[in-house]
């Protein structure tokens, strides 16, 4: 039935047919715990705290194989905790994930989060509208970063008028030398291959010191528009394992270099408010601060922001920390999601709130 159908179809004449496109092998072997080794890890730094979330860990494999002799196979050994600490209604999140289980790491997870708790303890600041020095933590900017995953580097949307860093393709504007942005398959986060079987690079630099080297192109993109193509993602030209590298800011010169400002643990809600400006909005979430004199004074109230991209990876990008944290993709549904994104955190002065 699905033959004769065809006869009624237009012809499609950007269709990508199946190819061989070779063979590899990638596998990332990890340390896990189990059982009650497992229990004891995580409920010993919590036993204090009232702790919830979810872990999950174990191998994750995905195969690609074709009738052409084509034949990929990824798999990586790898665990996440997804957990938030409570008191009342106030709460901490944060994500421990790695590839080996590390107990100290895990603790200073825990304890990190618990020193956050206790300070949304303190009475809320009301924060007026207007433009501040703040500090991204990796999670805020991983949030952020979500930008990417709406077509901000996708040369699809470009062409279609709708790519948010279509001043840096045309030159118009560059970002700050401070900020360099690639895929990364050696993190081993997610399959070099796509759904077509295609291999892109390890390592890929979209944005360097500053400077957008290209967008992700994928085949079909490539024969439709006659440019070359880098094997993008088949459905969506968004980063499926982003790497934005550190710079010479340290974890302990954080608070002396913000000053006074808002320290941003975690951000929600994000969506363009101007595509073609690349401004986004968003929401501040879970321990947000207000900073004094480079001293943690009290946590906010829930501010809206409204920022270009453009600006706060340009000329407001102050500095880039000397740190990186991993954040997984810890969707569930169905099964365990592959992918996730290495960043650091970053210093950025006229941060607009609006409301």
């Amino acid at each position: 039935e699905a033959r004769a159908d065809l006869h009624f179809l237009p012809v499609d004449p950007f269709l990508v047919p199946f190819a061989n496109h070779g063979t590899s092998l990638a596998e990332y072997p990890g340390q896990l715990l189990e059982g009650e080794e497992l229990i004891t890890a995580i409920a010993g730094p919590g036993a204090e705290v009232d702790l919830a979330g979810l872990y999950a860990g174990g191998t994750i494999v995905n195969g690609n194989r074709n009738s052409l002799g084509q034949d990929h196979w990824f798999a990586n050994e790898s665990f996440f905790v997804d957990y938030s600490l409570y008191d009342g209604e106030r709460a901490v999140k944060s994500t421990y994930a790695a590839f080996h289980w590390n107990q100290k790491s895990f603790n200073e997870s825990v304890q990190s989060a618990q020193r956050q708790l206790l300070l949304l303890n303190r009475p809320r600041k009301k924060i007026q509208p207007g433009k501040y020095k703040v500090y991204l933590a990796p999670a805020a900017l991983s949030e952020i970063s979500q930008v990417f995953d709406m077509g901000a580097l996708s040369y699809r949307e470009y062409k279609n008028g709708a790519c948010a860093f279509k001043k840096l393709m045309e030159k118009q504007r560059t970002l700050s030398p401070l900020l360099s942005i690639s895929e990364n398959f050696k993190l081993g986060l997610t399959p070099r291959f796509n759904s077509l079987g295609e291999l892109a690079a390890e390592h890929l630099p979209l944005v360097t010191e500053g400077v957008l080297q290209q967008l992700l192109v994928n085949s079909r993109s490539a024969k439709e528009y006659g440019v070359p193509g880098n094997f993008a993602s088949s459905l969506w030209e968004s980063p499926r394992a982003l790497d934005i590298a550190p710079g010479t800011l340290s974890k302990s010169e954080i608070l002396k270099q913000l000053g006074t400002g808002l320290y941003l643990s975690n951000l929600h809600y994000l969506n363009w408010s101007d595509l073609q400006n690349a401004r986004v909005t968003g929401m501040t979430r879970y321990a947000c601060m207000w900073v004094e004199n480079g001293e943690i004074v009290a946590p906010i109230e829930d501010m809206r922001f409204d920022v270009s991209m453009l600006d706060v990876w340009g000329e407001d990008l102050l500095a880039v920390t000397d740190f990186t944290e991993v954040d997984p993709s810890v969707g569930t549904y169905y099964e365990r999601a592959l992918g996730g994104k290495k960043l650091p955190g970053m210093l950025v002065k006229n941060f607009s709130f609006t409301l």
